[in-house]
């Protein structure tokens, strides 16, 4: 028969929530209450007898201020006030002044605590009135000047240094949480240029194609059916290229499908994919003329060829878009411990006195060569047109045949 709301039990060992309330509340009664019998138990220890050891009153002693530890954890301030209550009404009574460390000390750690957990207005009159309180019982329990002199600046040392204490533990705690903020504010930033910088690099290129392949098409159409169709199963080509870059960047980024799965991941396009490259930048209207120098079985690391890979696309787009030139230079050499990445035209290049920084495009070019290590340069070339060129380190003893890890 299933279970109707009347019919449901508490499970054991839990609390059903309607308690919960009333179980707080006999939990703050009682720790208010062992907070408020600390001062009478004090005082108790300090008016026992003579007839009466030690060890019981010190004992004693002992209970009392350990009455007052659960509500230093909940208010501080309250558990001070009666803290030194009781200190003082046992002063009083001018009791063995041995009775009296544990309470100050007590005391002087409330105030250093305090110090961590609230800001300097209040702080400092808590501290003021905790050394009064402090030199009001040494009144009652010290005998002589020098005496009491000594007391005096002890106590005040012990409080002034409980309290550097405690400002030093929440300047570090305020500290590691400043930097805890700018650690994770860092990283959202390089997020958010890792994430630009890919998808500005997948589609960039590819809607630069299209434009011209939709143009030529648009001009061709009614003249020339069959370049028609050609420009546009290039676009059909182009756009699936980039649909599937776009599911890989966006899959990297999700993590993982709504079903918990890890989200479907095609492998990153690296400088084995040139050839490729060069064909859509031909079908733009660029022939590339592709150059291996160096050992071509020198694996690179992902990271190294994803990086060669985007800056060599980048560069064709660039072409494509400004130079108005019909070829281009790609040109890649292995080297021992550096790759270089070299593309170049004979185009128009930039204009003088033009700022060769460039846009996006460039700026993520050299973010990418920064975060290897590397360089990157690029501008006008001095017989016209214009040339990039980008370093990038590779670490020592690359493995040959095979990708490295």
């Amino acid at each position: 028969m299933p279970a109707t709301p009347t019919d449901r039990r508490p499970t054991a060992g839990r609390v059903p929530a309607t308690d919960r309330p009333h179980r707080g509340r006999a939990s703050t009664a009682l720790v208010w209450g062992a907070a408020v019998a600390q001062p009478f138990l004090f005082l108790l220890a300090a008016r026992t007898g003579p007839y009466r050891s030690t060890e019981l009153r010190l004992f004693l002693t002992a209970v009392a201020v350990g009455l007052t530890l659960p509500l230093a954890r909940r208010n501080p301030l309250a558990a001070l006030g009666l803290l030194l209550a009781g200190l003082f009404a046992a002063a009083t009574t001018r009791p063995d002044g041995a009775l009296l460390y544990l309470p100050v000390l007590a005391a002087d750690a409330l105030v250093g605590r305090i110090a961590a957990l609230r800001p300097p207005r209040i702080l400092l009159p808590t501290a003021l009135g905790a050394l009064v309180v402090q030199i009001g019982a040494a009144t009652y329990t010290t005998s002589g000047q020098d005496v009491f002199v000594s007391t005096v600046v002890a106590l005040a040392l012990a409080l002034l240094t409980a309290g550097l204490l405690g400002r030093s533990v929440r300047e570090r705690r305020d500290h590691a949480a400043e930097l805890r903020a700018a650690t994770a504010a860092e990283a959202v930033a390089a997020e958010r240029l890792r994430i630009a910088r890919e998808l500005h690099d997948v589609v960039a290129h590819s809607i630069g194609v299209i434009a011209i392949q939709a143009g030529v098409g648009r001009r061709v159409i009614d003249t020339q059916p069959a370049e028609a169709r050609n420009a546009l199963a290039t676009i059909e080509t182009t756009s699936r290229e980039t649909l599937a870059g776009l599911r890989r960047t966006l899959g990297a980024l999700r993590g993982a499908t709504a079903d918990g799965r890890p989200a479907p991941r095609d492998p990153a396009p690296g400088l084995a994919d040139l050839e490729r490259l060069a064909a859509s930048t031909a079908d733009a209207g660029v022939r590339v003329e592709l150059r291996h120098l160096g050992n071509p079985d020198l694996a690179l690391p992902p990271e190294v060829d994803l990086a060669a890979y985007r800056i060599v696309q980048e560069s064709l787009t660039n072409v494509v878009r400004h130079a108005a030139v019909p070829v281009c230079r790609v040109t890649v050499e292995r080297r021992t411990d550096t790759l270089l990445v070299e593309i170049a035209d004979e185009g128009r290049g930039a204009p003088p006195g033009a700022d060769t920084r460039g846009g996006y495009g460039l700026v993520g070019m050299r973010e990418r060569a920064a975060l290897l290590g590397g360089s990157l340069t690029a501008g006008p070339r001095p017989g016209g047109g214009f040339h990039v060129t980008a370093l990038l380190p590779l670490p020592a003893g690359l493995p040959e045949g095979t990708p490295a890890p």
